[in-house]
Order: structure tokens, then C-alpha cells, then sequence
């Protein structure tokens, strides 16, 4: 099936209307016409090919969300008119150790939703900022949310996991003093989801005019990570901290902030290493430097529902397709708060 896309025929083309083609749903797919669709820094790195092996034309989106319009003869957990979603990931190879445990983010055949290998044309996957999706039963997504709040659902499917993952893995909650580096896309997200799990919750950023912001969204405290002082007041006091900077930084001073047998976390993905910490710091309270990427299904499906109990959804600014290479430009001046959303329904107006 023919439908209508928005991408990029080159690293250095804006994106633009094309036509993509889709494959009829089969015995265990869900077709689902795109409602919103968000727009994830990612997007633009992949879409400029500065990771490599972008393949053109490309089109992005992994926040998707929408309406079932067709189903497979064999799908049993969804029907027409449902709501739903599609997040970072539309395949893995369902049979390893990861994905018994649903984990497909950490399965070494995980497909990702744009930019990776399919037997579909034309040959990678194609992304949400299009009219339509098809995706195995697997990987579709139950909202419960209002549909008016749709589109504020969209960058949970990115943003929202992200967070949640590691927040849960390592237990935020009650009694649990959690820092979270970084007020943008994801660090928002951050703070609204540790709050809600119940959490002391330290936003760290460096800048002073966004400690009302970070208040607004429910941080308890707020420190400007410049600021000696107020980093010194928090020495030794953290039982996680999850940075979600993505640029590379000095990892030290946070690491100074940890409890012992507290964990750094990182989320944010830079273009060059951090330097390398000071063992010392790692040494002396047992403390530990990890990482954590998205979410497997169950888990993001978890997320959902908690935010859907909990009334959360992303901050966004919703804009129209025809907006989206100017969105691009502001995502890199950090000029949004806190996320781009994409009305689907542009893209045949």
C-alpha cells in the first residue's frame, strides 16, 4: 500500500512530502493510521546521518500514535478503533534470552522503527511521520489515556521509557533521594515520573532560570550544577542520579553526590565519550556508573499505564508537517519545551 511520508533523500536535503510504500497487515499485524507522531533528537541525528549508515530516503519518528484501522486474522489483543502506540522498536528476533524475559531492547536482533534492516520496501524500516503504520501484534502498544491528550502521549513512547526503564530498575521511590541531570525532553519527563513513583526528586540544570520550571514539573529541589555550593550541599546523599546530557561532560562531580552503593546512570547518548571518571570516586563508596536504553514492550506498556493512573504526559508543542525543518533548527538550539509533536493530519491537508 502507497501512503504519504515526510523525509529526507540525503544528509543535507530537508526533509519533505514522499511516497513510502507499506505492506498489507498480515495474519498478526495491526495497521494504524497515525494520529501524532514525536519528534525525538534522534530523528534529526539519523535523518543528517551524523551516526553513519543512515539509508535514504529516510524517514524518521519513533513516538507514534494512533488508531487501529486493520487487523490480522490472527490478532487476538486488538481490534479496529482501538488507541495505541508504536515506540522505538517494531521487530526483535523473539526467541533469545531477551526477549523471554521482554527485553527486546537488549535483543541483538532488535528493529528499530526507522533505518533498520526489513524484508519490506524498500528494504529498511520507515518511521512515524507518515499516515500509516503496519507492525506485528508484539510491539503495538495500549494507550488509556484521554484521547485528548493524545498527542502528549507520543514522545512517552521515547522520552517516557527512557526514563521510566531506569527509574524503575533501580528502585526509585519512597524514601529514595533521585537526581535527575538535565531539564529538556527527557529530563522532564524524568522529574514528573520519579515524582509520581514517590521519590525525593533533585533536579540538576545549568541554568537559573529553569528552577521554577523544574519546580513546576515537581522537583522537590533544584540545583544549578555551576554552583559549588549547592552541589557540595548534596555530597554523598544520592541513591541515583539519571543524566540525561548528551554531551559529553565531567561525570565526577555527580559521582561525588552518591551514596554509598548509589548509582550514576546515564541516558543521554553524546557524540563524544564523557572523560573517564576517577576511580577513586567508584572505589570508595562501592558506587556504580551504568547505563539503561528504552524500555522491552512489557515494560514501555507498564510506563503507559502508570502515566494513564498517574495523568502524565509530555510537555509539548504541537506543530504541522510544513514546520518540521524549522522544529529541526530549534531542537538544536534547545528552543522547545519540552518536546516537538507532529499532527499527522497535516500531512494530506
Amino acid at each position: 500500500m502507497k501512503v504519504i511520508a515526510y523525509g529526507a533523500h540525503a544528509g543535507d536535503k530537508p526533509l519533505e512530502p514522499l511516497q513510502i510504500t507499506r505492506r498489507d497487515p498480515g495474519a498478526h499485524d495491526v495497521q494504524i493510521d497515525i494520529a501524532y507522531c514525536g519528534v525525538c533528537h534522534s530523528d534529526l541525528h539519523q535523518v543528517r546521518d551524523e551516526w553513519g549508515g543512515t539509508h535514504y530516503p529516510c524517514v524518521p519518528g519513533h513516538e507514534i500514535v494512533g488508531r487501529v484501522s486493520a487487523v490480522g486474522a490472527h490478532v487476538t489483543d486488538f481490534k479496529v478503533g482501538d488507541l495505541v502506540g508504536v515506540g522505538c522498536i517494531v521487530d526483535s528476533c523473539k526467541h533469545c534470552e531477551e526477549c523471554d524475559e521482554g527485553l527486546e531492547n537488549y535483543c541483538d536482533g532488535m528493529i528499530g522503527t526507522y533505518n533498520f534492516p526489513t524484508p519490506d520496501a524498500p528494504g529498511w524500516t520507515q518511521g512515524g511521520y507518515s499516515q500509516k503504520i503496519v507492525v506485528h501484534e508484539r510491539y503495538a502498544l495500549r494507550i488509556r489515556h484521554p484521547e485528548e491528550q493524545l498527542a502528549a502521549v507520543a514522545p512517552l513512547l521515547c522520552a517516557g521509557i527512557t526514563l521510566y526503564s531506569p527509574l524503575r530498575h533501580w528502585n526509585a521511590g519512597p524514601g529514595k533521594k533521585v537526581g535527575i541531570v538535565g531539564i529538556g525532553g527527557l529530563g522532564h519527563m524524568g522529574v514528573k515520573l520519579a515524582h509520581a513513583m514517590g521519590a525525593h526528586v533533585v533536579a540538576f540544570t545549568t541554568s537559573e532560570s529553569k528552577r521554577d520550571a523544574a519546580k513546576a514539573l515537581g522537583a522537590d529541589e533544584v540545583v544549578v550544577s555551576r554552583n559549588a555550593e549547592e552541589m557540595a550541599a548534596h555530597t554523598k546523599s544520592f541513591d541515583l542520579i539519571v543524566s540525561t546530557v548528551a554531551v559529553s561532560h565531567n561525570l565526577d562531580p555527580f559521582l561525588a553526590l552518591l551514596k554509598r552503593d548509589g548509582t550514576l546512570t546515564l541516558v543521554g547518548a553524546p557524540a563524544t565519550p564523557h572523560p573517564s571518571p576517577e576511580v577513586f570516586n567508584l572505589i570508595f563508596k562501592r558506587r556504580s556508573l551504568a547505563g539503561s536504553m528504552i524500555g522491552g514492550i512489557p515494560e514501555t506498556q507498564e510506563m503507559l499505564d502508570f502515566c494513564a493512573e498517574h495523568g502524565i504526559v509530555s510537555d509539548i508543542e504541537l506543530i504541522r508537517f510544513d514546520e518540521i525543518n524549522g522544529a529541526y533548527e530549534r531542537l538544536l538550539k534547545g528552543d522547545v519545551k519540552y518536546r516537538f509533536v507532529i499532527d499527522n493530519a497535516t500531512l494530506a491537508a
